[in-house]
């Protein structure tokens, strides 16, 4: 009998001190909102992955120290790029193709939204200190965000805080998105210097959200960052639900 909701999270990246640090903050997100965390390791061959995602309702990309290579959206290497990690990009791009492939839900949070925004043939700031109209330090310290009117994010910003238009986040990223790839759409923006803070689909049959900032890390004290777990675990409900009364055969591989 299904129970809770099983949510693919890569590994953030291929050092194994970085995602031994990081990684339990997302483990703990999913988990404190009634979902089942599924881990992935980088080392896994394409096939293996393959197998894994078939047990999962939903991809979470998490954050990472990389930067997405900036070939792929045919940009030349900015000094400040850090190196790609080849390993977390194809295991992206295979849980993404997974995703949309399935619809099933996808939340990227920060290197996440980049790689989802990238393989939707969006580009990057490779340096936001670099963008024009730069405005605030989007490394270190908190700031707000201009929700977008008619959004998903706009929702789950009003059940936080029905009387505000603009939501506090934190802030950890030197890369920013350039511009919205297909298939999505700006949720909010930086409300000092318009630097895109979240984008979402807009394909009403498939949830997915991607953000900037680091709600995993705050989820406990702030009702926003909670609220934005709670709805990507009841969307992997809903996804498992609609599917499960497809494939008699589901709940074997689980």
């Amino acid at each position: 009998m299904f129970t809770k909701a099983r949510i693919a999270i890569p590994e953030p990246h291929s050092s194994r001190e970085y995602t031994g640090k990081r990684l339990r903050d997302y483990v703990g997100a999913i988990e404190a909102v009634g979902g089942e965390a599924v881990t992935l390791s980088l080392e896994l061959t394409p096939s293996e992955l393959a197998q894994k995602l078939k047990s999962c309702d939903a991809v979470l990309l998490p954050g990472s120290p990389a930067d997405v290579d900036p070939e792929k959206y045919d940009e030349p290497r900015d000094p400040h790029t850090a190196p790609p990690d080849v390993a977390r990009d194809n295991a992206d791009e295979l849980l993404l193709q997974d995703a949309y492939n399935m619809r099933k839900p996808v939340f990227g949070i920060c290197y996440g939204i980049q790689s989802l925004n990238v393989w939707r043939t969006g580009k990057l700031i490779q340096h936001v200190e670099n963008a024009e109209k730069h405005e605030v330090l989007h490394e270190a310290r908190a700031h707000k965000v201009k929700v977008e009117p008619g959004t998903l994010l706009e929702k789950l910003a009003r059940q936080a805080e029905p009387s505000e238009t603009q939501m506090w986040v934190n802030s950890s990223h030197h890369q920013a998105l350039a511009n919205v790839g297909d298939g999505l759409r700006l949720s909010a923006s930086s409300a000092q210097d318009g630097i895109i803070e979240a984008v979402e689909g807009t394909d009403p049959e498939q949830w997915v959200l991607g953000v900037q900032w680091h709600p995993e890390r705050t989820y406990k004290e702030d009702k926003f960052s909670r609220l934005l777990f709670e709805e990507f675990i009841a969307e992997a409900r809903r996804w498992h639900e609609q599917f499960a009364a497809k494939r008699n055969d589901f709940e074997a591989v689980r």
